[in-house]
């Protein structure tokens, strides 16, 4: 797809080769971050005028692989994703996916073979193709086998929760819950979780506040990381372990790059409280829905110093997030931007800044390169040290793969016809793929409206990252209120428009998701979904597909109006009226037995959830027959 290339090699992006230990890797980590920079300058200067590039997209599922035993009424993350792999063979686009492996041997990731294109009816494509991903891992299972898109499997972490069996810890996570043999195979997956532990100076710890019920224990562990009365994790696979929902797209070039990250940045929290489906955690329910601050935590390498907790001696910087977080600056200089948007210290390496700008790169992306060369690379393979950085971007990509934040600009590769991107990484795995393409098309959707009528959601930065902890909470599409631009359009409600002196005013309001996407009389906020109907008014597209993204907005319109509720709140539901449910927040294995059970039904099109999906939902509804042949209709670049 958009966000990688196929090279016929199941590995993707993985490099084959002995990796460094953190011992070693730390005696080079100037060198290789001096030549990263180096390498992107060269790319830079490649590709700075690269334009006219017209929308490519598309989006990245990943899989829980689980295994039943149904006599014994048990469901266990079966070790086979390297196996299914092999059998899946070499890339085959026609096919109509590829396939990657993902942090966890139970884990993998499915893609579009390739990228959807720049017309509307490609939408219709979306749902049809996740579909044959699953048949094509579905066929290579065994009776006893299925895949799951849960994010997070409730039992990950709970005592002996892999098939087959594997021993708690290992030298690499030296967990107290997560075995090294669940790790994927590939010395990437391991490196990174030793070198994060080592490099931290201690395992990495994990405190998510636990849902109290009338039952619920107050609980106690041994080890000085863990909060009483909060879930305890210790391990990188926690976080890495779960699943997500992605898309990337291709932008015309690398100013509208540069906007639609700043701009997309902002709906993070609102899209990840809308598709929240995490409410549990290492068998327990918790007071949160979505898996963000679990995997910021899981991958926390920062050492005492770095997070203030000791003066700076060894280390460079303080570093106010862990590298899985929110964006810490927008990098547009589009006449939209203020600077003092960006209200955050932003702490960025100043000699990079300054060899960068030097360089003849703007502010704005010179302060955001800087600022990811903070971190420091944790997997070095031994024999890709010394590259030609006229040719190569690895030491780049070794830096920019591994700040695993809600947005993503990706400069285009080298040697390739892949153009300016952005990647947006917050959306939570849905359970149908009805759900899935409806979040993926709305976002996609959402930035062509962004385009096409010149919208502004600038805010200051920090209050985004208010917004993000405020999705967390539980029930936050419905109980939590977010700061947002009133005046993010320059039409107004009553027909008028707003003059240039009335657009330039930053005034804000807290709204709901509700008003958010569905828009407020009260508050004159015109609301996404309306724009977005604005939009496809004015492209010309044949009336069946027309009602095909209708039944995807649908979907939002009502998730984020409360008519119909979050996977979190159905997972949540289907706990707490389970016969086996104590009223303790213990997510039994019955219980997730029969949660997954239903989860692999409702998937098939073999049961239906209407508070979930809606009445109308149909799972035999095949979008593609709707597709229009007259490509002289519905062109959305």
């Amino acid at each position: 797809v958009v966000s990688t290339q196929s090279t016929g090699n199941k590995m993707g992006f993985l490099t084959d080769g002995k990796t460094l230990d953190w011992k070693k890797a730390k005696e080079i980590v100037n060198y290789i971050k001096t030549h990263g920079v180096q390498q992107f300058l060269y790319n830079y200067k490649r590709v700075k005028h690269r334009a006219n590039d017209s929308l490519l997209w598309g989006d990245e599922i990943e899989y829980y692989i689980v295994k039943f035993d149904d006599a014994q009424k048990q469901v266990k993350l079966n070790l086979r994703a390297q196996e299914l792999l092999e059998l899946l063979g070499e890339d085959k686009p026609e096919s109509g996916a590829l396939w990657r492996p993902e942090y966890a041997n139970f884990m993998i990731e499915g893609t579009p073979g390739v990228p959807y294109g720049c017309f509307i009816d490609c939408f219709l494509s979306v749902q049809s193709n996740m579909k044959n991903r699953r048949k094509i891992l579905e066929s290579i299972l065994e009776n006893d086998e299925a895949i799951l898109t849960l994010t997070n499997f409730p039992l990950l972490g709970v005592g002996s929760f892999t098939f087959p069996p594997k021993d708690v810890g290992g030298p690499v996570t030296q967990s107290l819950y997560f075995p090294d043999e669940a790790i994927h195979p590939h010395h990437r997956f391991s490196t990174l979780t030793r070198n994060i532990r080592e490099r931290k100076g201690r395992k990495v710890s994990i405190n998510m506040p636990i849902f109290k019920d009338k039952n619920t224990p107050t609980l106690k562990y041994d080890s000085p990381d863990a909060k009483e009365g909060y879930i305890y994790m210790d391990s990188m696979g926690f976080g890495m372990g779960m699943c997500c929902l992605q898309t990337t797209f291709q932008c015309c070039n690398i100013e509208e790059a540069k906007h639609f990250y700043d701009q997309l940045h902002v709906f993070c929290p609102i899209m990840l409280a809308l598709s929240a489906s995490t409410p549990i955690f290492r068998g327990f329910l918790s007071d949160v829905d979505v898996r963000w601050d679990v995997i910021s935590a899981a991958v926390d390498d920062r050492t005492d110093e770095e997070l203030g907790l000791k003066p700076l001696k060894n280390d460079k910087f303080v570093i106010n997030k862990s590298r899985y977080s929110s964006i810490d600056c927008y990098i547009s200089r589009g006449p939209k931007f203020k600077k003092e948007y960006n209200d955050i210290d932003l702490v960025y390496d100043k000699d990079i800044c300054n060899t960068l700008e030097a360089e003849g790169i703007d502010e704005g992306l010179a302060k955001h390169i800087a600022h990811l060369f903070i971190r420091d690379p944790l997997v070095i393979y031994e024999k890709k040290i010394k590259l030609d950085d006229t040719k190569h971007t690895d030491h780049f990509e070794n830096i920019q793969s591994t700040n695993w934040q809600t947005v993503r600009f990706k400069p285009p590769p080298p040697n390739s016809s892949i153009g300016w991107r952005v990647e947006f990484r917050v959306l939570e795995n849905q359970i149908t793929e009805f759900e899935s393409a409806a979040f993926v098309v709305f976002v996609v959707l959402l930035s062509r409206v962004m385009s096409a009528f010149d919208l502004n959601f600038y805010m200051p930065i920090s209050k985004v990252d208010e917004n993000m902890d405020k999705a967390h909470k539980r029930n936050a599409v419905i109980e939590q209120k977010f700061l947002f631009r009133k005046n993010i359009s320059r039409g107004n409600l009553d027909g008028t428009f707003k003059t240039d002196k009335e657009m330039e005013v930053d005034e804000y309001d807290y709204f709901t998701i509700n008003e958010i996407i569905n828009g407020s009389k009260t508050k004159e906020f015109p609301g996404l979904i309306p724009l977005l109907n604005m939009y496809l008014d004015s492209v010309e597209i044949d009336a069946p597909v027309r009602s095909v993204i209708t039944k995807y907005t649908d979907l939002i319109r009502d998730r984020a109006s409360g008519k119909l509720i979050t996977t979190a709140k159905w997972i949540r539901e289907f706990v707490t009226n389970h016969p086996s449910y104590n009223h303790d927040s213990v997510v039994t294995q019955d219980i997730t037995y029969d949660l997954c059970k239903k989860v692999i039904k409702i998937q098939r099109g073999e049961e239906t959830v209407p508070t979930l999906l809606g009445e109308s939902y149909d799972p035999s509804f095949d979008p593609t027959k709707f597709k229009s042949t007259d490509r002289s209709k519905g062109h959305c670049c």
